[in-house]
């Protein structure tokens, strides 16, 4: 059995991991805002046009997707990586946060269209399409890691306690306080 103890250490890193995974994630919708001419802020769970609003369909589609887009390749890269360089309970943190927060995503599209949501309207595919395919691949790749590793439930629940717990933490952060961070 590989190593799934859960230490102070796991802990850490799994915070550090959510963290990493949110920013790089909101960062990335940021660059792509800015790169296509508009002025943006950035906070933990948001980004948006500093002045006006976005009025080209296109360019809002591209934003949105730029962010699940560099999300499903952090699962991909550690995915990767935990077959071909073996365990690794660290790695594996960042293969779960990307399954997590595009799943969650997926849910709060019930709620309010965001990422994946507004590219399936825009493309008139439909709301949940694309979270649904996103979130099936991103399992796939957690189920096949934990399926050759024989990662039990024990570890699978304290990981995704982690993974839930910091993820709200940043959500309520942001809608609490709304600092900017560019």
């Amino acid at each position: 059995m590989k190593n799934q103890k859960i230490t102070l250490k796991y802990t850490f890193i799994g915070i550090l991991a959510v963290l990493i995974t949110w920013c790089i994630h909101e960062f990335t919708h940021w660059i792509t805002s800015e790169l296509l001419g508009y002025e943006a802020f950035m906070r933990l769970n948001s980004v948006g046009p500093v002045n006006g609003a976005i009025s080209n369909e296109g360019h809002k589609a591209i934003i949105s997707i730029s962010g699940p887009i560099i999300t499903i390749l952090q699962g991909v890269i550690v995915f990767v990586l935990l077959k071909s360089k073996g365990w690794n309970k660290y790695a594996y943190l960042f293969l779960f946060t990307a399954f997590y927060m595009r799943l969650f995503a997926g849910f709060m599209n019930f709620l309010n269209p965001n990422d994946e949501a507004r590219v399936g309207q825009y493309l008139g595919i439909g709301t949940h399409t694309l979270s649904l395919i996103i979130s099936i691949f991103l399992f796939s790749l957690v189920y096949i890691v934990s399926k050759k590793y024989k990662l039990n439930w024990k570890f699978q629940l304290a990981t995704f306690i982690i993974v839930l717990i910091v993820s709200w933490a940043i959500i309520y952060v942001d809608q609490s306080f709304r600092i900017r961070i560019l």
